[in-house]
């Protein structure tokens, strides 16, 4: 679908008699080294230098390098020659090769021992062709002693051959008719077979009427492969290739009438020649074999095969997208898509030129579509395309879509709005005299569409009606010769100018028209009148211009030029307006006229003026707006009034919201999470954008279209119709109000049921449709919102797809006739699915008709899983409509038939008991088995499947049925070391000896020493019971409880003090002492006790105090570290001359790297699927997990372990603060003061350095507010905080662990 279109056209006239001969490109600057002569005339070679116009300068002049007469070598040869110039820019050396035999070397700037002009070889018999191969650095030379010689570029000669007539054996050709006629099935009407392997003519290699003799040599693009069309024998033309070393390794397949011209294509697959017939002339393709491989004809037609067309040449460009076929007086641009060849450009030969003057061109090295030619007159062309698609303007309410290709005399079209065409093919076709140069398209409100196509000559205009019907063809309604409007608008220049480019301004009437006289440029401006009649309104003469571009918006239009040089102005007024100024190389550039954002504007504000966004592509795939880069990977764009839409070289298609040029927002390259981001094709192409019927339209590598309606242009439609507001909350309830009328306007099934099946219960506008478009007060915060709302509740709508399906239900089922097939679907669509509902449908409609009930059992079981289905249809007991759901299923017939059998041969409750242990509803089938009355049957039925809550349920008005389940479940509990709830209902059941047992067991001392006495036990055996109990319960450290039995059970009033004392208990010891009249106890055990508490609590808070002291400065020494140097402490492994890898995630962390804010290394959020999948295996998983908890000394696990370290003591702390309470007042009610002020005091000093480092440790862990009081360094500044710290994947602070206050006794002072 693309054209290409001249975006410079320059002339480099010599200012003598001599003619341009050949030319070389100087890559490094970009200017041409040419020969010039010698002619018949004149003797003399003069080597001039041209310096084209480029970023730095916009005129063009020429230096002459070097001169020299070069008489004729020969005396059979009226004069000399050029064959081959070649320029080498590292060494400023020009080669020329010339067809007397001499090699001339031309050095620019020689030194003081080398000659200007040098000849450094010759070959005596004459030189038929030479070619140097693309890297420069051999040199092919073809002899007319029919030899072909290989040079170094040191000149040395490594390869001499023969083109010898015992070549043509070198290839067998086997050919078995791959894409021939032959091998095509033709169906049973076809004739006899034939062979394919043998074509019906066989070509003998005749030689072409026009045949002129002459040698050419073409390269591969690698330079691995050399080709060579020579005559052989005066009667046949051979192709010889030959590889690098000179052997010889194919030979063309004869061809009859066979000619000199070659180029081999320098991607490599294919050589191009030329073949005459009688009546047509074509371009033929060979393999590197010498197999024929396909052609295309020239379309050349009567005296123009004899005329013009007599002699050709043909050149591949750089990239092989473009092939020049140079005849006598015009060359011709070719390109090929979907396997068709289109004539693109026609440059023709100047008036003036001699007649025996051959045109030829040279294409640039690096810059693909850079060409000079030489097209007569003594004058260089300098000649530059670009690939540009002619389309319709995108963005009105009456856009066509239409796309304009050129093909020669020939305009193809396509509406796009209304159908899809591949290429070559077309809705309808313009057929002119002349090859089209340039197109333009205007759609018109009245839906008519006017097309501009402009031609060498003329200038044509027509009105179309554009739709898919072949039949409305396009009616011409003018036609102006450019004579008229160029003599017009140069009534005081009467040079020759070449129309380059056309465009509509700002509406159907206005046109632009761009020509070049070969050192400015002149713009035309004309309108057309209400008669058809072309009139000039302006002409503006300005420097070498690149485009012509304009910005129509509310009736305004706005005109601009691009400059060579990347510079955009505004040509509107006197004075041109720089807007633009790139200083880089560019290929395309689109203005979109911009009023404001999206958002609505306030009432109390007034509109803001319009300003233009300038949208350039760079040659380097650089995407700017005005100055700003938006991407370094573009391969095409286009622009709406809402959107910038363009491709990457990884093959994402992305939308940016047009806005001012800080607003736009480039998208990620996360196609699965944003609607800007949508996966295509590998290499695929942008042609036009529909955005009325939200519709791009994309073009593939090979040629073949496709289009989609992507979703940002869906919901940019739909953000247009709808308004913030109250609106959005109630239309939920505008549908459902309204579904009658959606069920009639939607009215087929299929659709309806498609709708219903895409329900889903969340919340769209977070998940799905997310906002993209920034607001300019709101700047992210709608977002920032939608995540927050994301990660801190369920993204979902409890009631809403089920609410909609019950609305439908209740509309559908008024019209049961016609949307029976609806009314299941809305059953299985429900969340969670209704099947039972859906399958009684069917049912119903089983017994009505037999074939609708097929139909709809295989439409649910096309929406529903087929098995789930026939569990749910058997838990109906519904034999008939089961057998009816498995036929659709997978299942074994000898499976499932004797399975229902056996079923209809059982009871009523039975089948519903077989049923229901079947499909494992086992609660029912306890309830089946007592309608069945058989107790014991149900017995067993609970204890085998556990059901013991369901029968108790189901018995509690029969005494004796719920004893015995009790007592099963009872030994149940028991059995599973569910010991206190057995040790419950062995007491309910008054099984008390069991019960104490089971109590025992869940150390319930007291319920066991209960039970016990209930039997009752003898005394001795109750007191062994308590002693038994007593150990246990010291052994769990639970003293009081143990002392307590000692006391009241076994009466060892010291062993129970002794207790009391272990488990901080003071006062009960003392209580119990004093009780018994035990006096001496007191001295003998509290005091000891109290002691030993003393001690082991003093060192406990002395250890809690030393592990602050030391855990704390380390946590604000890491912390520090972090902001500082945040690479370093995130991987201490790192050297410091270490290449940065380039997937660093430098997130804050709230004292956990569990949040996925530290390297990749230790998060799963990024990376590789690859990479991904290792990290998440259960080994490495378990590995982290061990360098966490270890929290070695400079891990990146280090600080995360010292905070939990920190809070754990916190916690210790807080869990003796009822203990040190008591051992305190147990010091001082025994007299031990002292003590008692030194427990107090190590206490209070260890809760105030708690609270004092609280805050310090658990809500500085992003370090923004500095550590401790200080600030932060000098060198982490606010913008860099915002660099080492993402926001929104730091998890919320943790909750500072609680330590109690510790009252201080006022009897106690320090």
């Amino acid at each position: 679908m693309r054209n290409l279109k001249n975006v410079q056209h320059l002339e480099a006239a010599a200012a003598n008699s001599l003619r341009p001969t050949a030319c070389a490109w100087d890559v490094t600057n970009d200017s041409l080294v040419c020969t010039y002569g010698p002619n018949k005339d004149d003797i003399l070679i003069e080597l001039k230098r041209w310096h084209l116009p480029n970023l730095q300068t916009s005129t063009i002049h020429a230096t002459v390098i070097a001169s020299w007469d070069s008489p004729s070598p020969h005396p059979g040869i009226e004069y000399d020659s050029v064959l081959s110039l070649k320029y080498f820019s590292d060494s400023s050396l020009s080669c020329i090769v010339l067809a007397g035999g001499d090699i001339v070397a031309v050095r620019e700037s020689p030194s003081e021992y080398e000659e200007k002009i040098e000849i450094v070889g010759s070959v005596d018999r004459g030189i038929s062709a030479a070619e140097w191969s693309p890297d420069g650095e051999l040199l092919a030379l073809v002899t007319k002693a029919d030899t072909i010689l290989y040079m170094t570029r040191d000149f040395d000669v490594i390869t001499n051959t023969s083109l010898a007539e015992d070549d043509l054996a070198a290839s067998k050709h086997v050919s078995v008719g791959w894409g021939k006629s032959e091998t095509q099935f033709k169906g049973r009407g076809a004739k006899a077979l034939q062979d394919p392997t043998i074509p019906k003519q066989v070509h003998q290699g005749l030689a072409s009427p026009f045949e002129d003799q002459r040698t050419t040599i073409s390269w591969r693009g690698d330079g691995h492969f050399v080709a060579v069309s020579s005559v052989q024998a005066a009667s046949r033309r051979v192709i010889r290739i030959y590889s690098r070393e000179g052997t010889l390794d194919g030979v063309s397949e004869p061809v009859d009438c066979l000619e000199g011209a070659l180029s081999w294509r320098p991607s490599g697959n294919i050589l191009a020649s030329v073949q005459r017939s009688v009546d047509q002339l074509k371009v033929v393709f060979f393999e590197r074999n010498g197999l024929r491989h396909g052609d295309f004809p020239l379309r050349l037609k009567g005296d123009d095969l004899s005329d013009w067309g007599s002699w050709v040449a043909l050149a591949w460009n750089l990239d092989s997208s473009v092939l020049a076929v140079i005849f006598n007086d015009r060359i011709q641009l070719w390109t090929m898509g979907n396997y068709h060849y289109y004539l693109k450009q026609e440059l023709h030969i100047a008036a003036a030129a001699d007649v025996s003057e051959k045109p030829f061109l040279s294409w640039h090295p690096e810059r693909p579509l850079l060409v000079a030619a030489n097209l007569g007159g003594g004058s260089l062309r300098y000649l530059e395309y670009v690939w540009n698609i002619s389309k319709s303007l995108a963005g009105s309410s009456h856009e066509s879509g239409t796309v304009a290709v050129t093909d020669g005399s020939t305009i193809k079209l396509t509406p796009f709005r209304t159908a899809n065409v591949p290429p070559p093919m077309s809705v309808c076709d313009i057929r002119l005299e002349e090859l089209t140069i340039d197109t333009a398209i205007w759609d018109q409100e009245s839906s008519t569409t006017r097309i501009a196509a402009l031609t060498k000559t003329k200038l044509h205009i027509f009105s179309w009606t554009a739709s898919s019907n072949p039949e409305n063809v396009p009616e011409s309604q003018l036609e102006c010769p450019l004579s008229e409007l160029f003599t017009l608008g140069a009534a005081q220049n009467s040079s020759y100018v070449w129309p380059q480019q056309i465009i509509f301004l700002g509406s159907a009437r206005t046109l632009q028209i761009l020509a070049s006289d070969g050192i400015r440029s002149v713009l035309y401006v004309a309108s057309i009148s209400d008669g058809n009649v072309l009139k000039l309104q302006e002409r503006i003469e300005l420097d070498q211009t690149r485009e012509i571009l304009a910005a129509h918006s509310e009736g305004t239009i706005r005109r601009f030029v691009t400059s060579q040089r990347g510079e955009v102005f505004n040509i509107e007024g006197v004075a041109r307006e720089l807007v633009q100024s790139l200083s880089l190389p560019v290929v395309h550039t689109e203005v979109v006229a911009v009023s404001r954002t999206h958002s609505e504007p306030r009432p109390s504000e007034k509109q803001p003026e319009i300003h233009d966004l300038i949208v350039t592509l760079t040659q380097s795939n650089s995407l700017y707006a005005n100055d700003i880069s938006l991407a370094t990977n573009c391969t095409s764009f286009l622009t709406t009034t809402s959107h910038l839409i363009f491709t990457t070289s990884q093959h994402l298609l992305k939308f940016v919201h047009v806005g001012g040029p800080s607003e736009l927002e480039i998208p990620p390259d996360t196609p699965e999470d944003d609607e800007r981001c949508r996966s295509i094709e590998r290499g695929a192409r942008l042609v036009t954008v529909i955005p009325s019927t939200s519709a791009l339209v994309l073009q593939m590598p090979r040629g073949n279209l496709e289009t989609i309606y992507p979703r940002a242009l869906v919901l940019a439609q739909i953000r247009r119709h709808l308004k913030l507001g109250a609106f959005k909350k109630a239309f939920i309830q505008y549908f459902l109000s309204h579904v009658a009328s959606f069920i009639d306007q939607v009215a087929k099934i299929e659709n309806i049921d498609l709708f219903l099946s895409q329900l889903r219960n969340e919340d769209v506008a977070i998940t799905m449709y997310k906002e993209t478009i920034k607001q300019e007060q709101q700047l992210g915060l709608r977002n920032e919102i939608a995540d927050k709302s994301l990660r801190l509740q369920p993204a979902t709508v409890v009631s809403k797809v089920n609410t909609i399906c019950d609305t439908f239900l209740g509309i559908l089922e008024q019209r049961r006739g016609a949307h029976v097939q609806n009314i299941i679907t809305a059953h299985c669509c429900k969340d969670p699915p209704d099947l039972d509902s859906g399958l009684l449908e069917v049912s119903r409609i089983q017994r009505q008709d037999y074939e609708e009930a097929e139909k709809a059992v295989e439409h649910i079981c096309f929406l529903v899983d087929v098995n789930r289905l026939y569990d749910t249809a058997l838990g109906l007991y519904d034999l008939d409509l089961t057998l009816l759901v498995a036929q659709q299923s997978q299942k074994d017939p000898r499976e499932y038939l004797p399975f229902l059998q056996g079923l209809r041969d059982q009871s009523s409750l039975r089948m519903r008991f077989s049923i229901d242990n079947h499909l494992g509803r086992r609660a029912l089938c306890l309830e089946h088995l007592q309608g069945l009355g058989s107790f014991e049957e149900f017995r067993e039925y609970t204890v085998l499947h556990g059901l013991y809550e369901e029968a108790l349920a189901l018995c509690r008005y029969k005494e004796s049925d719920i004893n015995a389940i009790l007592k099963c479940y009872a030994d149940h509990l028991y059995n599973t070391s569910t010991y206190y709830q057995a040790g419950l209902a062995y007491e309910y059941l008054t099984d008390y000896g069991t019960a104490s047992e089971a109590y025992r067991l869940a150390h319930k001392w007291q319920e066991s020493l209960t039970c016990a006495s209930l039997v009752p036990f003898p005394r001795t055996q109750i007191l062994e019971l308590a002693r038994l109990i007593a150990n246990s319960l010291v052994e769990l450290k639970s003293f009081n409880a143990a002392a307590t039995i000692y006391l009241d059970y076994l009466a060892d009033i010291q062993t129970a003090t002794r207790l009391f004392c272990k488990g901080y208990n003071f006062a009960e010891a003392i209580r119990a002492a004093t009780l018994h009249n035990r006096m001496d106890i007191l001295e003998e055990i509290i005091d000891i006790g109290l002691a030993e508490g003393m001690a082991t609590m003093t060192g406990l808070i002395a250890e809690c105090k030393a592990q602050l002291e030391a855990q704390v400065p380390r946590i604000r020494e890491l912390r520090l570290k972090k902001l500082e140097a945040p690479l370093t402490f995130f991987d201490a492994d790192m050297n410091s001359d270490a290449n940065i890898p380039d997937n660093v995630s430098l997130a804050g962390t709230d004292v956990s790297t569990a949040s996925g804010s530290l390297f990749t290394r230790y998060t799963t959020g990024t990376g590789t699927v690859l990479t991904n999948t290792t990290r998440q295996t259960s080994k490495n998983r378990r590995r982290e997990e061990r360098k966490k908890a270890r929290g070695k000394r400079g891990s990146v696990y280090e600080e995360e372990y010292l905070v939990n370290s920190v809070g754990r003591l916190f916690e210790r702390v807080s869990s003796v603060h009822d203990d040190v309470d008591r051992l305190v007042s147990g010091l001082l009610r025994r007299g031990m003061r002292e003590r008692a002020i030194a427990v107090e005091s190590a206490m209070r000093s260890v809760i105030e350095a708690c609270k004092g480092c609280a805050t310090e440790v658990f809500h500085d862990a992003t370090g923004l507010q500095g550590i401790d009081g200080h600030q932060l360094p000098a060198t982490v500044g606010a913008k860099n905080r915002e660099d080492f710290f993402d926001f929104d994947r730091t998890p919320l602070p943790k909750v500072t662990p609680d330590v109690r206050a510790f009252e201080k006794i006022s009897l106690l002072s320090s």
